[in-house]
C-alpha cells in the first residue's frame, strides 16, 4: 500500500557564518535580500532568516569548536538561485557596490552569475537560454 506523500512547503538553507553582521549586511545590502526575522539574545544578533522574492536564506552565528572553520563548513556546497535574468543581476549587484565577473553561460544553457559571499559560500544565480542547434 502505497502512502499519502506530505507536500513540502520551502527548503531554507542555514549558513554558519564567522560575523553575522557583515553577513546580513552583504546579503541586504549587496544582494538586495530583507531581513524578516532574527534572534538577538544579550542584544546581538545570533541568528536572521533573509528573504529575496521566493529565495529565503538563514545565517547563525557559527562556534568554531561546534560548526567546524569556514573551509569545512563551505567545502562542497553551492547555492543556485533561479532568476529572470542574470545578467540584469549582474547588473543591479554590481550597481550596490560588488565587484563581480560578468555572468556566462554553461554548456548546458545556464546563463550564469557567481557570487562568493563573506564566509566563501558560493552563490549562482542563473537563468535558462536558448542554445543554438548544430546542422
Amino acid at each position: 500500500m502505497q502512502r499519502a506523500a506530505t507536500a513540502i512547503q520551502e527548503l531554507v538553507p542555514l549558513l554558519y557564518v564567522d560575523d553575522i553582521v557583515h553577513s546580513s549586511a552583504f546579503y541586504c545590502d549587496g544582494l538586495g535580500f530583507e531581513l524578516k526575522l532574527k534572534w538577538e539574545p544579550d542584544g546581538k544578533l545570533a541568528w536572521c532568516r533573509l528573504e529575496r522574492g521566493n529565495a529565503a536564506i538563514m545565517l547563525q552565528l557559527a562556534v568554531p569548536e561546534e560548526d567546524g572553520t569556514v573551509e569545512e563548513r563551505c567545502k562542497g556546497v553551492g547555492f543556485f538561485f533561479l532568476c529572470d535574468d542574470a545578467h540584469k543581476m549582474y547588473e543591479e549587484l554590481v550597481s550596490r557596490g560588488l565587484s563581480l565577473e560578468p555572468p556566462k553561460v554553461a554548456f548546458y544553457g545556464m546563463n550564469q552569475l557567481f557570487v562568493k559571499d563573506p564566509d566563501g559560500y558560493e552563490l549562482c544565480f542563473q537563468n535558462q537560454v536558448e542554445m543554438p542547434t548544430g546542422e
